[in-house]
């Protein structure tokens, strides 16, 4: 297939797929088609930290040889994938967007890495971490406006997708690391609940909140994608021994009934910028009857400080080694993230840990009535400028709790740029979410088209 006619799949991972297996599209040839694109606007973009055409291509003919046999092939047969470069991944290099750990080279994968190449997929390369997945950002660039920052930590995750590099990409939130950047991006990202993908080799920065999600330009897309990393591994505390819920086939799914959504403004509304207040409440117009409003206890304006404390003490805890073997090698964010974590308390420390499952059950009562919390991802628009990532507070409360989200590419800011509509759902309820975002994708694409 060349070039043009990968382009005309429109880089869906699950058109690919289709495609590959019914023998109308190689792997090689959308491998290749893959790498082209990127050869032609990474120089501009700069979504990737290793890419390796050889290792790729082997994958993606190893991919076709299988088929050609007549073997089993997996739902993401013959995908191209971006990983963020915290996951290991046993042929290419790991470095944690850190030149502390240039040329690390893992042995193995990690858990979730080895399950997507089970299911088929071509590990295209790595893409670009912010410094050890915190706040100093890479080198990545927003695909919309080069001169705009695309988001952190998982930039190059988002910008390869956003772009058109690959269909689909792989990365992590502590705080708001999938739902901001694939905002500023303009795809749709995804982090499930709480210990449904397994972090076993991954970068470990705070295992209360580390969460591992996906990007894609489709909700089915990121759905699928994420559902082939899932899967239990002992040696991730979080992990739990239970059936792989069938999120793509879900997602696919209509709804039993119009789905009914919550205008959550919350603690951290005053923080939107006007122009994004004024295209939720057209949103929520937009539903009429199918839009309420959720409020919620002063107390949960709590959780932003609560989940600082534990971040930053795990944190100063997890890379206390390499700061004291370089600590003129991290970024000066990253240094006060470390010297304030240093001064959390271990009572207070306790305390934001126990109030992790209370928050999540009080926000319980408002899933019986609505089916999913409509939120923005990001204050407005991508900031100009690549020295920071932008703000992760429209994602901290729902990391904290551990909670279903996703990002909907639906919006637009005053310059044009892409704004996310941030859907929550009920913890451990992610089919349902994903069902109700790709309904919502599909309401308001429908309405753009009439």
């Amino acid at each position: 297939m060349a070039a043009k006619q990968a382009e005309q799949l429109n880089f869906s991972a699950v058109e690919t797929a289709r495609a590959i297996r019914a023998g109308e599209v190689t792997a090689e040839e959308v491998t290749r088609a893959c790498l082209d694109r990127i050869e032609e606007i990474e120089p501009t973009i700069h979504a990737w930290a290793h890419l390796a055409p050889e290792v790729a291509m082997e994958q993606a003919r190893q991919a076709d040889a299988r088929r050609r046999a007549g073997k089993t092939t997996g739902p993401l047969h013959g995908v191209p994938v971006g990983i963020k470069d915290i996951l290991d991944t046993k042929d290419f290099p790991t470095e944690y967007g850190t030149p502390i750990h240039a040329g690390r080279r893992p042995a193995e994968d990690a858990t979730a890495v080895a399950l997507l190449r089970q299911a088929g997929a071509v590990i295209l390369g790595k893409t670009v971490t912010t410094e050890f997945a915190t706040m100093h950002p890479g080198p990545t660039a927003n695909p919309h406006d080069p001169s705009r920052t695309p988001g952190g930590s998982s930039s190059g995750s988002a910008a390869a997708v956003a772009a058109g590099m690959v269909p689909v990409a792989i990365g992590t939130q502590t705080n708001g690391s999938v739902i901001r950047p694939a905002s500023f991006c303009g795809v749709v990202g995804y982090k499930p609940s709480f210990g449904l993908i397994p972090r076993h080799r991954v970068l470990k920065q705070s295992p209360p909140l580390d969460q591992i999600g996906s990007f894609g330009r489709t909700v089915e897309d990121a759905a699928l994608a994420a559902q082939c990393a899932m899967g239990f591994d002992s040696r991730d505390p979080a992990s739990r021994p239970v059936a792989v819920p069938d999120l793509w086939g879900l997602c696919a799914s209509e709804p039993p009934m119009p789905p009914t959504l919550a205008l959550f403004k919350g603690p951290v509304w005053d923080q939107a910028e006007a122009t994004t207040h004024e295209a939720f409440e057209e949103l929520a117009e937009f539903l009429g009857d199918g839009a309420g409003e959720a409020e919620v206890a002063p107390v949960f304006g709590e959780a932003a400080e609560l989940h600082r404390r534990i971040m930053e003490a795990d944190i100063a805890k997890n890379y206390a080694a390499d700061y004291g073997r370089a600590p003129d090698r991290f970024s000066e964010v990253l240094s006060g993230i470390i010297e304030r974590g240093r001064e959390v308390r271990a009572v207070d420390y306790n305390i934001a840990m126990d109030r992790i499952d209370l928050f999540a059950r009080s926000l319980e009562p408002l899933f019986e009535e609505y089916d999913a919390l409509l939120t923005p991802a990001v204050a407005g628009e991508a900031p100009m400028g690549l020295d920071s990532t932008g703000s992760p507070a429209f994602c901290t409360l729902w990391t904290y709790c551990g909670m279903p989200a996703v990002s909907l590419p639906i919006l637009h800011g005053p310059a044009g740029m892409p704004l996310g509509v941030q859907l929550v759902g009920r913890r451990g309820d992610d089919g349902k979410l994903l069902r109700t975002a790709r309904w919502l994708m599909d309401k308001v694409t429908a309405e753009a088209e009439a």
